[in-house]
């Protein structure tokens, strides 16, 4: 264990802040290698984003886990409010039959966030959301994966077509699983 357990755990809630996220399904099950499972996601978000809005500036979904980035509205800082409706709304679509718990167990009970810091760290975080399927052996370059921002960074001019061919030095060696 590291220098501190899930229950020392403190979240950093920053009112209109950026934050990196990393959601992972239970038990690390496949749930989104369907894709009816990714537009039952989908949708939760859209449904979440309707009565809580916010930005995704980037996300990237895999078949155990996705990692998105956010930015928060101004003096609102509820994102695992957010993420407790998503996952709630997308569990009963993916998985209707609870198990004696009432649990769905499409999700592990909690996520790992970081609040961005700045322009340096922004970047690194959309490199790392952006070559994921790469790294995980899904796909030869971004561009090839469906169930990402990238091409949508790309049309912005934040990326050149041809990115990630090959790891990017700034991130080579990060995990954030």
């Amino acid at each position: 264990m590291g220098l501190f357990s899930m229950s020392q755990y403190r979240r950093v809630f920053v009112p209109g802040g950026a934050y990196f996220f990393t959601v992972v399904a239970h038990e690390r099950r496949p749930w989104f290698a369907e894709v009816r499972n990714i537009a039952a996601l989908r949708e939760a978000f859209i449904r979440v984003h309707r009565d809580q809005p916010f930005t995704i500036e980037a996300i990237v979904v895999l078949p155990d886990h996705l990692h998105c980035l956010w930015r928060l509205p101004e003096g609102d800082a509820d994102f695992p409010g957010r993420w407790r409706e998503i996952k709630k709304a997308a569990s009963r679509a993916i998985a209707p039959v609870a198990n004696a718990r009432h649990e769905r167990e499409v999700w592990q009970r909690r996520f790992w966030e970081h609040v961005i810091r700045d322009e340096a760290d922004w970047r690194r975080h959309m490199d790392y959301i952006h070559y994921n399927p790469v790294k995980h052996g899904y796909a030869a370059r971004p561009a090839d994966w469906p169930w990402s921002t990238f091409l949508r960074a790309v049309a912005r001019g934040w990326y050149e077509p041809g990115w990630g061919a090959t790891e990017p030095a700034e991130i080579a060696g990060l995990e954030w699983e």
